[in-house]
């Protein structure tokens, strides 16, 4: 794999100037700006774990501290379970509910992890992501992080002149146009989309609310960490296994909406700071699907190291198996970037 050319993002650049520019955001975007908050090690140190007080010896006998690989085992195991008439139903039960409840772990753990306030990010770290996400103006912005970095970033508009005409589908709510908080509104047809919902999106059954700073005059993360010791939880997709996700997707019509905003775009892609994990399988077969013809995949560090060779081995089975789909009619060109070059943060 160390062969792998890998090229600039200013090269990637030049390289994708016929057709729009999409972008896909992973953890990577998220953590290269706050590594001691945002990868699952940090998440972990300050995980509450009282409802499931063994919860740590789980993670201990798998070796990992990746929340969603931990769900992924338990529902694998409670499902490899009904097919042994010794295992108890309370056994199978208790293992769900530990599922369950490491996913609201993880929920609280970032929350309470994230940057109180807009101004723990400088506004030079704004400038330079502004400058980044410039590049895919008039095209569609796509992530998969449940933070809300990106959506402060993009309301950051006083550090420069750039209007990144971002527009994530929310509006006041007809019906009550001072209500305190945005409701999606299908309607509209938004650039920006959160693919696995987000800390600051609710779906209150019959509107999806977006907690906004501008109505309330309350910090977002406040507002959230309000909710949250209410018991009221965020739009969230964080199942560990792919299927498990695509199917909480197709039962929120915004979530649904986002997954086929993905699967219709074409021209060129980048991809910055995702893993190209299984669990997010149904998001790459989206791609595999569409009408993409080049994609731009982000590399941090040695090509050859660093967990760069799976995300290599999978971006070239997504080639393959688009010419699977397409019979070689539509082949997808694969591309590999230097993330540091992106200077995303700065």
């Amino acid at each position: 794999m160390s062969d792998v050319d890998v090229i600039s993002f200013n090269e990637a650049l030049d390289q994708s100037n016929t057709g729009k520019r999409h972008l896909l955001l992973g953890n990577g975007f998220s953590i290269a700006l706050k590594p001691d908050i945002f990868t699952y090690e940090a998440l972990y140190n300050d995980a509450n774990f009282e409802t499931v007080p063994h919860a740590e010896a789980i993670f201990d006998a798998l070796d990992t501290r990746d929340f969603e690989s931990v769900i992924k085992v338990l529902v694998d195991m409670s499902r490899v379970l009904t097919a042994y008439e010794n295992a108890s139903e309370e056994l199978i039960g208790q293992i769900e509910r530990d599922a369950d409840f490491i996913k609201t772990i993880l929920v609280n753990a970032i929350a309470r992890r994230h940057p109180d306030r807009p101004r723990n990010v400088s506004e030079d770290e704004y400038a330079a992501c502004r400058r980044f996400l410039s590049h895919f103006i008039k095209s569609k912005i796509y992530t998969l992080n449940y933070d809300v970095l990106l959506y402060w970033t993009l309301m950051h508009e006083d550090v420069d002149d750039l209007d990144l005409k971002c527009d994530d589908g929310f509006r006041a709510p007809e019906d009550d146009v001072d209500a305190p908080y945005v409701t999606w509104q299908d309607s509209h047809s938004p650039s920006v989309y959160f693919l696995h919902g987000a800390l600051h999106l609710f779906d209150a059954g019959h509107e999806l609310q977006k907690y906004t700073w501008s109505r309330t005059d309350i910090p977002i993360i406040e507002q959230i960490r309000a909710a949250l010791n209410e018991d009221r939880f965020p739009l969230f997709v964080s199942e560990g296994h792919s299927v498990a996700k695509l199917t909480k997707i197709k039962h929120s019509e915004y979530l649904a909406k986002a997954a086929r905003s993905l699967g219709s775009i074409g021209h060129n892609l980048f991809i910055f700071g995702h893993s190209m994990d299984e669990s997010d399988d149904h998001i790459l077969s989206l791609i595999e699907d569409s009408k993409v013809t080049n994609l731009f995949i982000s590399i941090y560090g040695d090509a050859a190291a660093n967990g760069n060779p799976k995300i290599i081995q999978r971006a070239n089975q997504m080639a393959t198996k688009r010419d699977e789909i397409y019979r070689g009619r539509k082949p997808l060109s694969i591309k590999f970037f230097d993330a540091e070059s992106a200077e995303v943060w700065g």
